[in-house]
């Protein structure tokens, strides 16, 4: 799959990243992990922190798939507000997983200080403002909510908000605690500290086979190697789609654009921001003082079409943003269209299907993926450890679907 194009930024902070060698020989191992991006690193972490024996592979070199285009917004709100998700589900399924989003970003913090590699996790605040009038009952009714379930978050009013920002909304949700990171930091770090552990990672490994008995699964590599395990962890993100298809996804795809350094004097204590609008616009910074803008979602599963709309795109999310930040002289330099994966409900999935004994399919879909990611590894790592999850059953593609 043509994951994304355009003039990547990740890529360019890390001035030596490691490399792995390509599977050349037969091997076995409790856990086989396909794909070496943010879900696949989490659970292998995961694992190998309680000993087990893990293998990574990869069909391209590892980086060069999703994770150099994830804008890395770290946040426990997502795209479905609780509300909805509450209407979905009930509350209490909706408070639990925006519960154990919360834990995941702690969980994501404590291991970020411990890489080898430093993702640059900081903890921000973020703004969810409305943006049209009409939008504003719609905040009141979630802050209700997240206030009964005691999330930790204020509603703005439009003087607020004014006098923090240079702009004027009517009204906004300000949420304490999010965070941002560089995402191809953190998935090399968690790799190196895997290998460190003993963990096996190879990249160059494209999956071409497999087969099931009674009490392992066999995966073969293009090259007829064969790798042997009790457990696979199907990890391959938007790819998952090669192995399994997953009628609760979906796929568009996502633009964004990552300014030149500016000087920065507006931004109140540099808060994630984003909005109501369907499609919306996000922004955030960087440590080297850059706005990364992202957002203009476009309804289309075709890379053609959507790599025709990257420079257009590039152009109106630089507008968007001075529409926000006139005073931000902020020119592009980095700008990039890529696939962007949800679901129809609004929750992950993680698939275990009968044609896959033995098998986890992770499927962190949604504007939270590497949150998302956490989430689910922890889940699969219970199960593959204890051989249950109280959680489970929240995120198995067996659970009801919105009638749409």
């Amino acid at each position: 799959m043509d994951l994304q194009s355009g003039k990547l930024y990740w890529p360019t902070t890390i001035a030596n990243p490691p490399s792995y060698p390509k599977l050349e020989e037969d091997i076995s191992c409790d856990v086989l992990i396909i794909g070496a991006g943010s879900s696949g690193a989490q659970c292998a972490n995961s694992l190998c922190d309680q000993g087990v024996s893990v293998v990574i592979v990869d069909k391209r070199k590892v980086g060069e798939g999703s994770t150099s285009t994830n804008t890395a917004l770290i946040q426990y709100a997502g795209e479905k507000s609780f509300v909805s998700l509450s209407h979905s589900f009930g509350e209490e399924i909706a408070s639990r997983h925006l519960k154990l989003c919360e834990q995941s970003i702690n969980h994501i913090e404590q291991v970020s200080s411990q890489l080898p590699i430093n993702p640059d996790f900081i903890r921000r605040d973020s703004l969810y403002y409305a943006s049209y009038e009409e939008d504003v009952s719609a905040l009141n009714e979630e802050y209700a909510l997240l206030q009964k379930y005691g999330f930790k978050v204020d509603l703005w009013n439009e003087q607020h908000i004014s006098g923090s920002y240079p702009f004027r909304k009517k009204a906004a949700l300000y949420y304490h605690d999010d965070a941002e990171m560089n995402p191809l930091k953190f998935v090399y770090g968690l790799l190196e500290k895997v290998k460190s552990q003993g963990g096996k990672i190879y990249e160059n490994t494209e999956i071409t086979g497999r087969r099931f008995e009674q009490d392992y699964a066999v995966f073969y590599s293009k090259e007829r190697r064969e790798i042997r395990a009790k457990h696979v962890i199907i990890a391959a993100g938007y790819e998952d789609s090669d192995f399994k298809t997953e009628k609760n996804a979906t796929l568009a795809s996502s633009y964004a654009v990552i300014t030149k350094p500016i000087n920065e004097t507006s931004w109140y204590k540099r808060t994630l921001i984003w909005e109501t609008a369907r499609p919306y616009v996000y922004m955030r910074t960087t440590p080297d003082n850059r706005v990364i803008i992202g957002g203009m979602d476009k309804d289309t599963s075709f890379a053609s079409t959507r790599d025709s709309k990257i420079l257009v795109s590039k152009d109106k999310l630089i507008q968007e943003f001075n529409k926000l930040f006139p005073d931000i002289q902020a020119e592009p330099e980095y700008y990039l269209g890529a696939f962007y994966g949800g679901t129809h409900d609004g929750l992950p999935v993680l698939g275990q299907y009968e044609t896959y004994p033995h098998c986890y399919i992770l499927m962190a879909y949604g504007d939270n993926g590497t949150v998302y990611n956490g989430v689910l590894a922890k889940i699969v790592s219970d199960q593959i450890l204890t051989g249950s999850s109280s959680d489970l059953d929240i995120y198995l593609q067996t659970r009801p679907l919105i009638s749409r």
